[in-house]
């Protein structure tokens, strides 16, 4: 029956006049699991199915998606989506070239051991109230909050090229934080990462893995002995930013801003457009010559939320060099925009949240590649610096070049050791400038592939999950401690 959707949508774009149409059926499942305080907080599934049918007519691009899915109302969507690009050809500045891609006929599934949607509800529930009850036995933790996510997503695209993909992907992903309020003031610690926890193209078995219960107390314990730490000292210093916060760093510093259709002005709704602009291509020096940063969306990366087997233009997953020995050289791109920087094929990166929505170019897995040095050698080569952990807030403007972080919680480094705790810790800086202060990466034993699963783009906004693998990483003379200043 979906093949059979899908051909009375190609079919009635070509008749109208489609040079070119493609078509996206998409099932959607997903179970939101939470607790606050040893209460259930959520206990929640949610399915959605519809199509959704992109157009080029008069050289310009035309969307509509229908989930009444009759006939006469897929029909009815192909016919105005033609309608739309003969609408927006008036306005166009050129026509629409697509770079070439062969015809593909595919089946690709997320490898898995268990299905979380197959595991008993109370199985799922017992284990998120058994992590509660260990955050709330720490003295002091005011808010014990833990959360478990789970999607099914199948897709079927088919294009007027011949294509037919069909694609299943599971993700997963897992929780807990502590909150604790004394002589207003708020900390708060998260594991094993802030934002709703760690998340990953995988089954269950992610959860199991992740020893939410084993780690809970320490979690509440190091909320509490926040309130008692000295503040993060001010001024230029030597920081380690731990695997998880170094995501978030490549996310917004490197991941927007090698977007292309924010490069090229075409999507700056939600976040701005970006300073990495075509003619620094090849001549950049984004990082130091320790910095390599790649694109991956294959499986062989990772199980990563930016890990598939085709985008939703049809396009296999690629591994693309976008910062080599420090040099920019390359962004995410699709069949449309690669031609606009001498690209013969589109880097295979668009992706649409859902069926009622067109793809966009996202990231898949933007990752810094790992280095050499073990954390505890990393350490011992620090005299003085501030090691930080866990995302707490983050502000970027919207070239994506001047940026100010702050983590839950740090340590100060002295003669090589982690010494006394440090609240409130924060830094700031300039995109270049940052990763050219970068000297020392960790290696692929403190490598992790970090999931984020909430990143807004375009408007209507659009969610995607995309990845980044980061290990610890050293980084000299940068501002600290101005985000929190007393």
């Amino acid at each position: 029956m979906i093949r059979e959707w899908a051909g009375w949508a190609l079919d009635t774009a070509k008749v109208r006049g489609a040079s070119y149409a493609d078509v996206r059926v998409v099932e959607l499942r997903h179970r939101a699991l939470s607790t606050k305080n040893g209460q259930v907080g959520a206990v929640a599934e949610a399915e959605s199915l519809g199509l959704g049918v992109r157009v080029i007519a008069e050289g310009a691009w035309g969307f509509a998606s229908t989930d009444r899915l009759t006939r006469e109302k897929i029909e009815a969507a192909a016919a105005e989506a033609v309608a739309i690009a003969r609408a927006s050809a008036r306005v166009k500045k050129a026509d629409v070239v697509l770079a070439p891609e062969e015809k593909i006929v595919a089946n690709w599934r997320t490898p898995y051991e268990k299905d979380p949607l197959a595991v008993p509800l109370d199985t799922q529930m017992n284990l998120l109230f058994a992590v509660d009850k260990e955050l709330r036995s720490v003295a002091g933790v005011t808010l014990a909050e833990t959360a478990m996510h789970f999607t099914r997503l199948e897709q079927f695209f088919a294009s007027t090229e011949g294509s037919e993909i069909q694609q299943v992907k599971l993700i997963s992903g897992a929780g807990c934080a502590a909150t604790s309020f004394a002589s207003n003031e708020i900390q708060k610690r998260s594991y094993p990462n802030s934002f709703g926890g760690q998340f990953a193209a995988a089954g269950y078995e992610l959860v199991e893995r992740l020893e939410l219960a084993e780690n809970a107390r320490r979690v509440g314990e190091e909320a509490v002995a926040l309130h008692k730490a000295d503040r993060c000292p001010e001024g230029r210093r030597t920081i380690i930013l731990d695997s998880s916060q170094l995501a978030l760093q490549v996310h917004e510093s490197i991941g927007h801003a090698i977007e292309l259709d924010r490069v090229l002005g075409t999507e700056a709704n939600y976040a701005g457009t970006s300073f990495l602009t075509r003619e620094q291509l090849g001549r950049l020096q984004y990082g130091a010559e320790i910095v390599n940063v790649v694109a991956d969306a294959r499986l062989e990366h990772g199980p990563g939320l930016g890990t598939f087997g085709y985008d939703d233009e049809g396009v296999p997953a690629q591994c693309m060099d976008i910062i080599k020995a420090g040099r920019f050289v390359g962004y995410l791109s699709s069949r449309e925009t690669a031609p606009a920087i001498g690209q013969a094929r589109s880097g295979g990166a668009m992706r649409a949240e859902s069926w009622n929505r067109i793809p966009l170019i996202r990231m898949t897995n933007v990752s810094l590649l790992p280095g050499t040095w073990s954390l505890a050698d990393l350490l011992a080569d620090t005299d003085d610096g501030i090691y930080m952990e866990t995302n707490r807030s983050w502000s970027i403007d919207d070239r994506r070049l001047h940026f100010q972080f702050g983590t839950e919680i740090a340590w100060e480094i002295k003669g090589g050791k982690k010494t006394r705790l440090l609240k409130n810790p924060s830094y700031s800086g300039v995109t270049t400038e940052f990763w050219n202060s970068c000297d020392a990466i960790c290696n692929r034993d403190h490598w992790t592939l970090w999931g984020i699963p909430n990143c807004g783009k375009g408007q209507p906004m659009q969610t995607a999950g995309v990845g980044h693998g980061t290990a610890p990483a050293r980084f000299r003379n940068v501002l600290v401690g101005v985000a929190y200043a007393q």
